[in-house]
């Protein structure tokens, strides 16, 4: 009985990581359009002060411009939005597949060959390049510089 507890659970754990529940109220939790697609009448049609239009235009353009905008996004999110979602579901799945079976492979394999590579190296600076320096440094450690101002 305790293992087909543990088991429906599981079931349900797993169900749950692909069809988490979605809040319809904050549509953006983490602001990633917060300053991006804020446009309100105000941010975009401003008359100054000595050119004021009537007030039933001024009204009604804030009105369409509100109205329009407001079902002008609904209806292109209705019928561009599934498509959209299909595209750029299908591009981030293509992406995590490049990366996951392509790119950290090839990073990890280039990790290991280059490690080799920079032993062979290191080992032949240190065979070749220490004695021509060390011995370069002692020629020119008795070189002394003394400066003088001559006035």
């Amino acid at each position: 009985m305790a293992e087909e507890q543990t088991e429906l659970e599981e079931r349900i754990i797993i169900k749950d990581q692909h069809t988490k529940e979605i809040d319809l109220v904050n549509r953006d939790p983490k602001h990633i359009n917060e300053d991006v697609v804020k446009v309100d009448f105000e941010d975009v049609i401003a008359e100054p002060v000595g050119t004021y239009s009537f007030d039933g235009v001024w009204k009604t353009s804030y009105t369409t411009f509100t109205v329009s905008k407001y079902w002008c996004y609904r209806l292109l999110s209705a019928i561009l939005g599934i498509p959209l979602a299909v595209v750029w579901g299908f591009l981030f799945a293509l992406i995590s597949f490049c990366h996951i079976w392509a790119v950290v492979p090839c990073i990890k394999s280039y990790l290991i060959e280059i490690q080799c590579v920079s032993r062979i190296y290191s080992l032949c600076i240190h065979t070749f390049c220490d004695p021509f320096f060390e011995a370069l440094s002692k020629i020119c450690s008795n070189i002394r510089v003394a400066l003088r101002k001559e006035i």
